[in-house]
């Protein structure tokens, strides 16, 4: 078995204080350490030999090893220039992996563009090409990796990831549960989401305070279609959420304040037969499409009037 394949506690423990480092909490690096997980991540990634796959956290490459076996290009990002340098050794074989050093985020409402030009030029290669996700994140930006991975010009066919089961269970919250949340309505209305496996924090060196999860998350096609202004409808449930326990009448005039007035806003909300003591957690996905929709139109109607 290679180097990079015995990622166990007692390896990394070994390896870490040959180099005189120990695991940063500020960099999220907590390693997956049960060997059947990190080979169950890679089985539903479903990994293909046309496949660009992007892995952010490279960590000491154990999983991008795995990756790289079956992947035409494994695109991975790291933060720690130290761990980067070790994951290089460990991963010396390998010629089929892009390393990048840098912060994946270049705010929290966007990916570091070096990242998508990086997956853009693998792409080119061959047009049979496809693009996929396949990380065990850093829990510190996971959700603004997921959330900002379906903005970009090119979303993955998958992303398949290891997060904090908390955010995993806000990802596929339903309406009028504690959890719902515009990051529930965000991933569910554009993609498929499955709840892999839940491991606790026995699975990993060292230990996270929190139970995590392996999600997939599938986007699809015929769902984005449904909705004609993505950043718009982006920026409106995140804004009908901001003061979630609101009612949905004044956190939309909020939101549409520069756009619309309040009886413009009231006559939205009454097609929808939304009255006063509705709530925006109360709304289905499918509602709130409809209604980010009606909002976006009528605010159009405003602005052509004028």
């Amino acid at each position: 078995m290679s180097e990079e394949a015995r990622q166990t506690i007692s390896y990394l423990t070994r390896r870490f204080k040959s180099v005189g480092l120990r695991p940063q909490s500020r960099f999220g690096q907590n390693f997956l350490v049960d060997l059947n997980l990190l080979d169950l991540l890679v089985r539903a990634s479903d990994i293909q030999p046309n496949d660009v796959v992007l892995e952010i956290g490279t960590g000491m490459g154990s999983l991008t090893g795995r990756l790289a076996q079956l992947a035409a290009v494994v695109v991975t990002v790291e933060i720690d220039p130290n761990l980067q340098q070790l994951a290089r050794e460990e991963l010396e074989p390998y010629s089929n992996i892009r390393y990048l050093l840098q912060d994946a985020l270049r705010n929290k409402n966007h990916l570091n563009e070096s990242i998508i030009e990086a997956v853009q030029t693998e792409l080119a290669v061959d047009p049979a090409r496809r693009f996929k996700v396949a990380a065990n994140l850093p829990y510190c930006i996971a959700t603004p990796v997921v959330s900002n991975l379906l903005s970009t010009t090119i979303v993955p066919d998958s992303m398949t990831v290891t997060i904090q089961k908390e955010l995993a269970e806000r990802i596929m919250a339903r309406p009028s549960t504690k959890d719902y949340s515009a990051l529930s309505i965000w991933i569910q209305s554009l993609c498929d989401v499955e709840l892999i496996r839940v491991m606790p924090p026995s699975d990993f060196w060292p230990r996270p305070k929190v139970d995590s999860a392996i999600i997939q998350i599938r986007p699809q096609a015929a769902k984005r279609a449904r909705i004609v202004d993505l950043e718009f409808f982006h920026q409106f449930i995140r804004s009908l959420f901001f003061h979630r326990r609101k009612f949905l009448r004044s956190v939309a005039i909020s939101a549409m304040q520069d756009r619309m007035d309040k009886a413009a806003v009231d006559r939205v909300l009454s097609q929808f037969q939304l009255g006063p003591d509705a709530r925006a957690e109360q709304l289905s996905v499918e509602q709130m499409i409809a209604v980010g929709e009606a909002f976006r139109s009528a605010a159009g109607q405003v602005a052509a009037a004028d």
